[in-house]
């Protein structure tokens, strides 16, 4: 007996439409992992993780060529490749459910396996980590497997009997009957509607979670304490007297970011706690309170990260408010032995710092940056900032834990991967102007010059197609621990000209010549420009 099945209005199968649903059961997983990260951890979403662990694994000359090509964008395009990524694998299982339906849902499975490996894999330690990328990969296989139940209803014949989705092209019921190759509208649409309203729902209550959890309302509520210590404003002589000069305190939305993070860590101030630990002889924690109670001083103070090619602008100052961190190692008590201080950021990442010198230096927990409480991008509501050194071994931001210890038992992230251990930041100099064609006649080369640990800037000189050294004039240099200006006044001739830069500190060593690449401790050789005068 053959039975007769009534169907509604069915359409063809075409493969983008089974496309379609792997990526929104991809869109969807996303969103219930984002959602469960909110609960658990932000820096623990899907995304968030497989992109963090992709920087992380990579060979030390990818990650250089990643830094020279793409600069400060580097993490976005790591973020910009795992979405594609998964697009195109949500994809691709999508299509490949259209004929085999377990294979698809398997797949999904798998990312979401895939997704807590990498968890793991990360410098946290956190046995909640994987549960965003297991609970989404679950959630991704389920939308599947929602969007290829209501494209391929059950026919009356087969009701109660689930295994038929995905086995389409099984006889069922009798030797007569197939589940149809066609899909239904009303089900497809029904289907779709379904996983965007719930996945939308959970994607913007996880956002509502975050926002409300998140640093951005601590931040507001936050009140610098008055410090002990306060300096003046600048003087005007500070700046050069050049038209188009960028400010000698570079603005906190123009400062520099480079650190590990996809996804910036919000860190509520309240919440917020630093721990002393690891060779000392009296370890302790302070909280946020505790540290607005401690003595604040200010501190103008330029920092670089060891990134920053010859010519870049991966370095800025700022006016920093915070405390001294050496009365807070003294009362922990250093014991005898420990050679590094390794800090520890709330997302794993690790800076070793070298004790030697390290109270010479000044080191300060910052709290504040240019009269404002530490931006969220640059470490809200603590980070550590210790002149004189690349930020890779002294600017740990969202700083939760300070470890005496040694290099031999606890090498720090980039100390891996083949960065040096003490890297002071290197005399150098930068052309900023002009920054383009330029016209005959009476004109301006200007730019910075530092040398954080030489003392400050004495001279610098600027040789014009090759010619002999002039000597740039000079701002003022407020302390040695910040950048200068320079510039020298030019009558500019028709053609084109190469302008080279070189600076000497206060103890007499000019700059070297010497090419060299960023790894293992900063880049060296004189900035040049081609300027065409038209």
């Amino acid at each position: 007996m053959s039975v007769t099945v009534v169907e509604e209005q069915r359409t063809s199968s075409p493969t983008w439409l089974f496309a379609l649903f792997g990526f929104l059961a991809a869109g969807f997983a996303v969103a219930v992992g984002t959602l469960v990260a909110a609960f658990v951890d932000p820096a623990y979403s899907p995304i968030e993780v497989v992109a963090s662990t992709a920087i992380d694994l990579p060979p030390q000359a990818v990650k250089e060529w990643a830094t020279s090509t793409f600069g400060t964008a580097s993490k976005s395009v790591v973020v910009g490749v795992v979405v594609v990524a998964v697009i195109a694998i949500s994809a691709w299982a999508g299509v490949a459910s259209r004929t085999r339906p377990r294979l698809g849902i398997q797949v999904m499975l798998i990312a979401g396996v895939v997704g807590a490996v990498a968890a793991l894999l990360r410098p946290v330690d956190a046995l909640l980590a994987p549960v965003p990328s297991l609970v989404a990969g679950a959630s991704a296989a389920l939308a599947l497997w929602w969007l290829l139940r209501m494209a391929w209803p059950p026919q009356p014949a087969t009701l109660g009997n689930p295994s038929e989705v995905f086995a389409p092209d099984v006889p069922t019921f009798d030797a007569t009957v197939e589940t149809p190759k066609e899909v239904s509208r009303r089900g497809v649409l029904l289907g779709i509607g379904g996983v965007v309203v719930i996945g939308g729902a959970a994607l913007a209550s996880a956002r509502w979670l975050t926002t409300r959890a998140s640093a951005v309302a601590s931040r507001v509520g936050a009140v610098l304490p008055r410090p002990v210590e306060s300096l003046a404003p600048l003087p005007a002589s500070v700046q050069a007297p050049v038209p188009d000069m960028r400010p000698f305190i570079t603005p906190n939305a123009d400062f520099y970011r480079i650190d590990t993070a996809v996804i910036v860590p919000q860190v509520m101030a309240e919440e917020w706690t630093l721990s002393f630990d690891g060779m000392v002889r009296r370890p302790f924690t302070i909280t946020y309170a505790d540290l607005l109670s401690m003595p604040m001083v200010e501190r103008d103070i330029t920092i670089m990260c060891v990134s920053n090619p010859i010519g870049g602008d991966l370095i800025g100052t700022a006016r920093w408010l915070g405390t001294p961190l050496m009365p807070l190692l003294e009362r922990a008590g250093l014991e005898p032995g420990a050679d590094q201080l390794l800090s520890t950021s709330v997302d794993g990442w690790t800076c070793s710092t070298p004790l030697d010198g390290l109270g010479e230096a000044e080191p300060l927990l910052a709290i504040g940056m240019n009269g404002e409480p530490l931006p969220i991008d640059h470490g809200f509501p603590v980070r550590i900032i210790i002149p004189g050194l690349y930020g890779f071994i002294s600017a740990t931001k969202w700083v939760t834990r300070i470890q005496a210890t040694t290099y031999a038992a606890e090498p720090a992230y980039w100390t891996v991967r083949g960065w040096a251990t003490d890297a002071p930041v290197l005399t150098g100099s930068r052309i900023d102007l002009p920054r383009g064609d330029v016209a005959v006649g009476p004109s301006v080369i200007a730019g910075v010059a530092w040398a954080m640990a030489g003392d400050g800037i004495s001279r610098v000189e600027v040789s014009i197609d090759e010619g002999p050294w002039q000597e740039a004039n000079l701002a003022e240099q407020p302390t040695p621990r910040t950048w200068r200006q320079w510039w020298l006044d030019w009558e500019a001739t028709p053609g084109r000209h190469g302008i080279v830069v070189r600076a000497t500190n206060a103890l007499g060593d000019t700059q070297t010549s010497e090419v060299r690449d960023v790894v293992p401790s900063g880049a060296t050789g004189y900035d040049a420009r081609v300027i065409d005068v038209v």
